[in-house]
């Protein structure tokens, strides 16, 4: 898929002079159906994240609190995504490279994923990731 796929979706925004309320639901919001959620805190000033690519794994990532940084490679060209309100995220097609950094203090990164945990799903070596993407183009 290519880098143009990946894109920041506007989420519902319910205003109330009591704190605003935004939801999220699978299909509707994004492109897929949720299987899990999980979420990244206490990151490190300096640290990142990610640094990897999946096969088959849709994603949609908010930054729930603070702000960070989405770097999205293809293979071929790579698009940095800042994040920083949580009614706004970042979905990810399968087959992208991510890698998060520029993370704030106090930063809360929840992710919603398309499947269940499988480690097979993963490619940690940038450069098996850029053969499969090359041998698919």
């Amino acid at each position: 898929m290519p880098l143009s796929d990946c894109r920041i979706l506007d989420l519902p925004k319910i205003h109330d002079p009591r704190g605003n309320l935004t939801f999220i639901e699978g299909g509707r919001h994004v492109p897929f159906d949720i299987q899990r959620v999980y979420y990244l805190y206490d990151v490190p000033g300096g640290s990142d994240r990610g640094a990897h690519a999946h096969r088959n794994l849709h994603q949609f990532v908010v930054a729930m609190s603070g702000s960070f940084d989405v770097v999205l490679d293809d293979g071929d060209r790579k698009r940095r995504f800042h994040l920083n309100r949580s009614y706004f995220g970042l979905y990810i097609c399968p087959m992208m490279w991510r890698f998060l950094d520029n993370f704030s203090s106090g930063a809360v990164c929840m992710v919603l994923a398309s499947r269940h945990f499988d480690p097979a799903d993963y490619i940690r070596d940038y450069a098996e990731f850029t053969s499969l993407t090359r041998s698919a183009g």
